[in-house]
This record gives structure tokens, C-alpha cells and sequence, in this order.
């Protein structure tokens, strides 16, 4: 296994990590998602330490709790193995006090997600989400608090706008509080809106991009095919109007190089997604998911090898979309080379 760091910190995660969305199985998205139990996720989390995957990510709004809980029984032992990734922010209940990043809920939250981990602190503790009714000086102040006792290790966000994200930046600068070192980011084949603002931004920034979704919210897998309907097991038939939308020519047009791509070289339509993803700048881990042990293996698969300059330029030919404006400016910039150089392809 590869290790990075991430960002511009000295904390070094795994090139690939795992998504624990699927441990606990509670509601219409998550229980659409998987409902791995304890025992189950002892085996997968088995599987990843042996290929090297040391960073398991997680949420409070994964499955109202049950995902922290099961993860955290599921390390019991060996905690000093792994590194805990988990967000908060997001709505887990309908009190006045069940959303956002105020004082009182980051400080409620780390300590409950403390509890279901049964951990002394977490390594990445994330925003789920940019709470525009509190101040940020209060949310990087918290934080801070966290940090300096000992409950949380690094701090990050997920879903952040470009200017969220920045602004944040200068405000802990300006006060001396801790940086964000990292931006959990929706990044893929079929959807590289991340690349127009916040990977010029995480580039300049030193922010270290953790992937979620990367197969696409699961239409990268190579069972959704041209003309014909979704498998009868695809979560999309549950779970499609909660993720990013897709156009379908579009992504059939993706899948038709993977195709090509996979009989070069022997390598799977979801294997040689990750793959590409991978060598992308910014990204310091591609979190992957799994319902089971097949799963999990198939997308191990992704790493130890790498894609040709032609492969790696076919799939960004028929994958890469025009930015909109007011992102434009950047697509037009890659023409002035002397005062924009072009983007370093690489980690780090």
C-alpha cells in the first residue's frame, strides 16, 4: 500500500481508505447502502489491515450512530492499528440543537462519537457540512479546544464551497487556530466538478483531497450498461435522487473506454476507475466501500499498478466537461501558460 500525506500536514493515511457507510444498515439511503454487523466488519476491517488500509471513515449520520458503533467494536483491540476518520454537522435529529457547528454541537458531538468509537480521541475529525448560521470563529475556536485536549488529532471538512473553505483558511491563520488538512470531495470519472475551484485551491492551500463516491455513486461498477436497465441489484433503483446526477449518454460514453481500457489490460471497469483517480492531484485516499468480501477484494485491485500515459489521456478526453461560469476562467487560463502554469498531474 502507498502512503501519502495529507495535505500540508505530517499525518500519513493510506492511498486507498474505507468507507464505513455500509457498517449498521439503518433508513432509506444507508440501509440501501448495506447493513454489515459486527462480525462482518471485523472480517472486512481484517482484510484492509492485511492490504495495508489504516484509515476507516465514518459519520454520525451514517445510520443515526450505528456505523461508529459497529466500526468501533469492530477495532476493539486493536485500535492502535487504524486511524478514525468521522463527520458531524449534518441534521441527526430535528432539535434546535441536532444540526450545525456551534460550540455546543461540536462539542456534544465529539464526545458522543467518542462513545460509539470507544476511543480516547479521533485522528480526522471532519464538518460534514458548512453551517452559514454560526460564526467560524466560533467553529475553528471549538475545534482548537478539541485538538489541544487531546480528543481530536487533525481537522477537516466535506462538501465545503470553494470560498467556505478559504475563508476558513484566513480565519485560522489570522487567530493561530488549527488548519483544515483535508476536504472530503465527491471525485470521479463522472463527475469532475472538483477540479474547477477547489482542487486549484487544495493545490495552493495544502488541503488534502479524501474521495467519497468514487465509482460514481455506484454507476461505475460496469454493470450499468448501454441500452439496457439497471440490474436488479443496484442501489440506484433506492438511492439515485440522493446522490449527484449523471448524464446518461455521458457515462455511457465513459464506460465504453473502460471497456477498451479493461481488455488491454485485464484490469476491471471499477479497477481502472480508482486507478485513474489515483494519480489525480490533490487526492491523498480514495475511500472505498463494500457490502461484502468480494467487493472489498475487487477494489483492492485498484492499486499496485498503473495506466498508461494513452489510457490515462483517453479516459480524460471523454470524461473532462467545459466549466460553467463563473468556474470558466480557469478552463480559459489553461491557454496562458507563462502566467498559469499548468496543474502539477501528480500527489503532492
Amino acid at each position: 500500500m502507498e502512503y501519502r500525506r495529507l495535505g500540508a500536514s505530517g499525518l500519513s493515511v493510506p492511498a486507498l481508505s474505507f468507507g464505513a457507510g455500509t457498517f449498521g444498515g439503518h433508513g432509506p439511503l444507508f440501509g440501501a447502502w448495506g447493513s454489515t454487523d459486527v462480525q462482518d466488519a471485523r472480517r472486512l476491517i481484517d482484510i484492509c489491515l492485511d492490504a495495508g488500509i489504516t484509515l476507516f471513515d465514518t459519520a454520525d449520520v451514517y445510520s443515526d450512530g450505528a456505523s461508529e458503533e459497529v466500526l468501533g467494536a469492530a477495532i476493539k483491540g486493536r485500535r492502535d492499528r487504524v486511524l478514525l476518520s468521522t463527520k458531524t454537522g449534518l441534521p441527526t435529529g430535528d432539535g434546535p440543537g441536532d444540526a450545525g457547528t456551534s460550540r455546543a454541537r461540536l462539542i456534544t458531538a465529539a464526545d458522543a462519537a467518542l462513545r460509539r468509537l470507544g476511543t480516547d480521541h479521533i485522528d480526522l475529525f471532519q464538518l460534514h457540512a458548512f453551517d452559514a448560521g454560526t460564526p467560524i470563529e466560533e467553529t475553528l475556536q471549538t475545534l482548537d479546544h478539541l485538538v489541544r485536549a487531546g480528543k481530536v488529532r487533525y481537522i477537516g471538512v466535506s462538501n465545503f464551497a470553494g470560498w467556505q473553505l478559504m475563508k476558513s483558511l484566513a480565519i485560522a491563520e489570522r487567530h493561530g487556530y488549527p488548519r483544515y488538512v483535508a476536504h472530503q470531495v465527491y471525485y470521479s470519472l463522472v463527475g469532475r466538478d472538483y477540479e474547477w475551484d477547489l482542487l486549484p485551491l487544495a493545490q495552493d492551500q495544502g488541503v488534502g483531497a479524501l474521495v467519497w463516491s468514487p465509482l460514481g455513486w455506484g454507476r461505475l461498477t460496469g454493470r450499468i450498461r448501454r441500452g439496457q436497465p439497471l440490474p436488479a441489484g443496484s442501489r440506484l433503483h433506492r438511492t439515485a435522487e440522493f446522490g449527484p446526477p449523471v448524464d446518461d449518454e455521458r457515462l455511457f460514453d465513459i464506460v465504453d473506454v473502460l471497456d477498451g481500457i479493461a481488455a488491454e489490460t485485464g484490469r476491471s471497469v471499477p479497477q481502472i476507475a480508482l486507478n485513474w483517480l489515483l494519480h489525480r492531484p490533490t487526492v491523498a485516499s480514495v475511500i472505498v466501500g463494500a457490502r461484502d468480501e468480494r467487493q472489498l477484494r475487487e477494489n483492492l485491485g485498484a492499486i499496485g499498478w498503473s495506466l498508461s500515459s494513452e489510457q490515462q489521456k483517453l479516459l480524460d478526453a471523454v470524461s473532462t466537461r467545459t466549466a460553467p461560469y463563473p468556474h470558466f476562467p480557469y478552463y480559459r487560463q489553461e491557454g496562458f501558460a507563462r502566467l498559469n502554469p499548468p496543474l502539477c498531474w501528480s500527489n503532492g
